[in-house]
């Protein structure tokens, strides 16, 4: 997709604003696997008790120490010592962490995305062009819709790996029903999965 790439090139350096296809879902999966969840913030008692439950596998354990929360800092939390802001927030990244694995690993996120095989309708808000000059704007891009089925397995994959390159490939297969005006589509304000 060279076009693509000279036409973000041209847009960029005429003031627009964006990111890649592959950016976009990457964003959009990070906010659907975040939706949900323990609704209690973190500092609050119930927040944070029912964070540390769900961290209490040794898995979650792992999570806690790998942010900075160890055996004996919990035990004085036991005890009543109050958590700092930094700790409460470390707590709250584990959990979001182990959350997004565990989301992943059960396949709850694939076949919440891939609605038994009807897949979801990706809304794709294109590029924001109103500091670009008239003479390099691309012309009538509005906001599209594509119904997206069975790339839902390879892209949780590819999100949960990072592996960009890869959401990239499924970007475009996803963008290429968009006909002739695919192009305009590899870069994008947002997008947004009705899930």
């Amino acid at each position: 997709m060279a076009g693509a790439t000279d036409l973000w090139g041209q847009w960029a350096k005429h003031g627009a604003q964006g990111m890649s296809g592959a950016r976009a879902l990457a964003v959009e999966l990070d906010r659907i696997a975040a939706a949900g969840g323990i609704a209690s913030p973190v500092t609050t008692r119930r927040g944070l008790s029912a964070r540390l439950r769900y961290l209490s596998s040794p898995a979650g354990r792992a999570a806690l120490g790998a942010h900075g929360v160890s055996a004996r800092l919990l035990r004085s939390w036991e005890r009543g010592a109050r958590p700092s802001r930094r700790k409460l927030e470390a707590v709250d990244r584990a959990y979001q962490e182990r959350r997004r694995d565990n989301l992943v690993r059960s396949g709850a996120l694939e076949r919440l995305l891939d609605n038994e095989g009807r897949g979801r309708r990706i809304e794709v808000y294109p590029v924001d062009q109103t500091g670009v000059p008239e003479q390099y704007r691309r012309p009538n891009l509005s906001d599209r819709s594509v119904q997206a089925r069975y790339v839902w397995g390879d892209m949780v994959d590819a999100w949960a790996r990072g592996d960009f390159v890869l959401l990239d490939e499924i970007w475009d297969d996803i963008i290429s029903d968009l006909d002739s005006d695919y192009a305009a589509y590899a870069y994008v304000a947002s997008v947004g999965v009705g899930a």
